[in-house]
């Protein structure tokens, strides 16, 4: 439109000016203000061009500057997530201002038997099947340096309480309540889930290693574990009203890493007091096969106003290879009598076989073994194998609740992180035995196996 308008005022103006004959001849007053016609002329079409600016909201074009130089900016910075959700086994829910809520678990099917003389088990041996563990559970953590656990086995027909407790720690000191482990032995604190054989050293069973209900207190250094605690009894136990012992546990363990080899020395401490005159004690174990009840080495119950035990254990991690070894010294506290002290222990050594994988080890126990090249990459997954002979005396000042020793050998094959095989067959040797043969002997030999398919999360 503005070209147009230009050009009509032009033309408008060209029609009153002389003729080009005339314009040739015109004087020095005419040729003055014909141009100042002109000029006049373009001062209203520069007026109409910024009335028309106005009107339509162009802005004039302002000249163009010379950039100037700028500073390097700064990379995106992306916020963090609210919520995020990792696997660890299972979903774990963690906020960005420190909760944390993972569900936790784990099955463990066993096939397990005993073959013994005639006359010893009876319908109570042979190859049988159970639910060793099923646990469901939570944990997580609280801002502020708190975390908690709980955790039952429902794998009976009656649920039994396993970790139940809740934790402040937010640096290497931490404090713990609630239904948990004493700090007894490595085998002991060594989870279930990573033990060697399908069944933990005899005297852990015997000397009745449980959890307890108590307040706990750990400093975890870099080489350095102190752990110590007081306690009364098993959550199910203190439903009796006259249950009243308490007891106290201590563990130091030195766990220093030179190079690739891991070492574990440690040692710990038990006293219980039952603080009840008519309280009873008893000793027994099984041979190496949960599937039965039988217990082929047996105190019998004793009258006892309580205990006190001394532990003393070891171990070595060095690439594939590893080894461990335990005594444990538990003395029986009877009034008027003189105090038995029984042993148990064990040695073990074990070779994971497939290249580049290792035993774990964390915090002062053995942990997970996890293969470097599992079956969903093409791997056979981690196989390990160990040999172990256990010891565990029950006779002592005129106690006798018989000798067992055992040699077992096993292999473990972990096809992924979380789930694992675990075949093991052990030959017991049983000196004063509970239960006699049919033929009356009580010095024999038997025979055990175990099968164990595990799943955890």
């Amino acid at each position: 439109m503005r070209p147009f308008l230009i050009a009509a005022l032009l033309g408008t103006s060209m029609l009153g000016l002389p003729t080009l004959a005339h314009a040739q001849a015109m004087s020095a007053e005419e040729a003055a203000a014909l141009r100042a016609e002109l000029a006049a002329m373009k001062a209203k079409v520069q007026t109409m061009e910024a009335r028309l600016d106005a009107a339509t909201g162009a802005p004039a074009a302002p000249p163009t500057p010379t950039p100037a130089p700028t500073a390097p900016s700064a990379p995106a910075v992306t916020a963090k997530p609210a919520t995020e959700i990792s696997w660890k086994g299972a979903p774990e829910i963690k906020t960005a201002d420190g909760w944390s809520f993972k569900p936790r678990g784990r099955i463990q099917l066993d096939l397990a038997g005993i073959d013994a003389p005639d006359g010893v088990t009876g319908p109570r041996g042979g190859l049988k099947t159970e639910f060793r563990r099923v646990y469901l559970g939570v944990d997580g953590k609280i801002p502020g340096g708190f975390s908690y656990r709980v955790e039952a086995d429902i794998a009976n027909s009656a649920v039994e309480l396993t970790d139940i407790y809740f934790t402040y720690g937010p640096g290497p000191l931490s404090v713990t309540a609630g239904q948990l482990k004493p700090f007894w032995s490595l085998d002991e604190m060594t989870s279930d889930l990573f033990t060697s054989f399908t069944e933990r050293a005899a005297f852990t069973q015997a000397f009745g290693f449980e959890r307890k209900v108590g307040l706990s207190a750990q400093y975890r250094g870099k080489a350095l574990l102190v752990q110590a605690g007081v306690s009364g009894d098993n959550a199910n136990d203190l439903l009796d009203d006259a249950n009243n012992s308490i007891g106290a546990d201590g563990r130091v363990v030195w766990m220093p890493k030179f190079g690739k080899t891991q070492l574990h020395l440690g040692g710990s401490a038990h006293w219980r007091d039952f603080n009840d005159p008519a309280a009873e004690l008893r000793y027994r174990s099984r041979p190496f096969a949960h599937t039965t009840d039988l217990r082929l080495v047996d105190t019998r119950a004793i009258g006892a106003t309580g205990e006190h035990g001394m532990g003393l254990e070891a171990a070595v991690v060095s690439g594939p290879f590893h080894a461990a070894g335990e005594g444990f010294w538990q003395t029986m506290k009877r009034p008027g009598f003189a105090d038995p002290t029984f042993f148990g222990g064990y040695a073990e050594v074990g070779m994971v076989l497939t290249p580049g994988d290792s035993r774990g080890y964390k915090d002062g126990a053995f942990d997970r073994l996890k293969p470097s090249k599992p079956i969903t990459d093409g791997g056979i997954g981690a196989i390990e194998i160990n040999a172990r002979y256990d010891h565990l005396d029950l006779n002592d000042s005129g106690i006798v609740g018989g000798r067992q020793r055992t040699a077992l050998i096993g292999v473990v094959w972990a096809p992924i992180d979380y789930i694992r095989f675990t075949a093991n067959y052990g030959r017991v040797k049983i000196n004063d035995a509970a239960i006699a043969s049919a033929a009356g002997d009580r010095d024999y030999s038997a025979d055990v196996f175990g099968l164990r398919t595990q799943i955890d999360f």
